[in-house]
């Protein structure tokens, strides 16, 4: 669920749609010439089907693009694509995150594939490389189109009011499900970010939560994210809490936040004095005949292997 400055949401699945935000900018996609796809050596087509064999897709951004990408989100940037999307009025099953400060949960600003300045939410999560980040997959690239992906990525872990107290880190490589790159499916990735401008790895300076794969699903949820529904228009976290239960081949939760709640946390066993929590599924979409209902994928083994693809990368 990035934002969106219009009402149509992407369709993720059945009757859900999803909670990405865009902005104010658009831009035409180019379409991929058929010969591009077909003009291909025999070493070429024997890499590609190796590569469908992973269920693990990974996107990588070069030095330069990261140096880009943290040049060109400025803090007057991050303020004004929030204040380019007004998605209605945030609640009643939402509310404003009141706790302590989550320095692990923040704003993850990208340009996506259509041009559009937007943002998602992510976590900071322990790892073996300490730079490791959970979100949703379309705020990576869009599903079931693989040359469609975003650029330009930033995570600011603690976002508020326009201020990235913890610094800004850019992203270098995702991993996500390769069902997602092909069918829409398995709406989760897994992100490393680059050291921040001092050298710092990025849960050095914010710390890391856990993250539970192959827990049952149910008990009460905590789903964060930075909304973009007023009066916050991204500006500051947004919480449901709720029972989690299965529901279309995922899990759902009471919630009614919307665009840039995307990739927001799911927390088991929050504690709302400390802040602390065990990651157990992002925000992935809303359904759109009961738009009081969030969509999160059950982390399972897939999950696994896409956080594993990151956590020592």
């Amino acid at each position: 669920m990035p934002a969106t400055s219009s009402s149509a949401f992407r369709r993720l699945r059945g009757r859900a749609t999803g909670l990405a935000v865009a902005g104010t900018a658009l831009a035409l996609v180019a379409s991929v010439p058929a010969t591009a796809l077909t003009a291909q050596t025999a070493t070429e087509r024997a890499t590609s089907v190796a590569a469908a064999a992973d269920p693990v897709s990974v996107l990588k951004y070069k030095a330069s693009e990261r140096k880009e990408a943290l040049a060109y989100w400025t803090p007057a940037r991050m303020k004004a694509v929030g204040r380019s999307v007004d998605l209605g009025p945030t609640g009643p099953k939402a509310k404003p995150w009141e706790g302590p400060e989550l320095k692990t949960v923040g704003r993850l600003f990208f340009v996506n594939s259509t041009g559009a300045d937007t943002w998602c939410t992510a976590t900071a999560v322990k790892s073996d490389n300490r730079s490791t980040v959970m979100t949703a997959a379309h705020c990576v690239r869009r599903g079931s189109s693989p040359w469609n992906t975003n650029t330009t990525m930033v995570f600011a872990p603690g976002y508020h009011q326009g201020k990235a107290p913890h610094g800004v880190f850019a992203v270098r490589q995702a991993a996500t499900p390769r069902a997602w790159e092909t069918e829409s499916t398995d709406d989760l990735a897994a992100l490393v970010v680059s050291p921040d401008k001092n050298g710092k790895k990025l849960t050095d300076v914010v710390g890391g939560r856990a993250v539970a794969f192959n827990r049952p699903v149910g008990g009460t949820v905590s789903a964060l994210g930075y909304s973009a529904t007023r009066p916050q228009r991204g500006e500051s976290l947004l919480r449901c809490v709720g029972k989690a239960r299965k529901d279309q081949g995922t899990q759902s939760i009471p919630c009614d936040m919307s665009g840039g709640s995307s990739g927001g946390p799911w927390f088991a066993d929050f504690s709302a004095t400390t802040g602390r929590g065990t990651l157990v599924s992002v925000n992935s979409s809303l359904d759109s005949l009961e738009p009081t209902k969030m969509f999160g994928e059950i982390f399972g083994s897939l999950a696994k292997k896409v956080y594993g693809k990151a956590r020592s990368a």
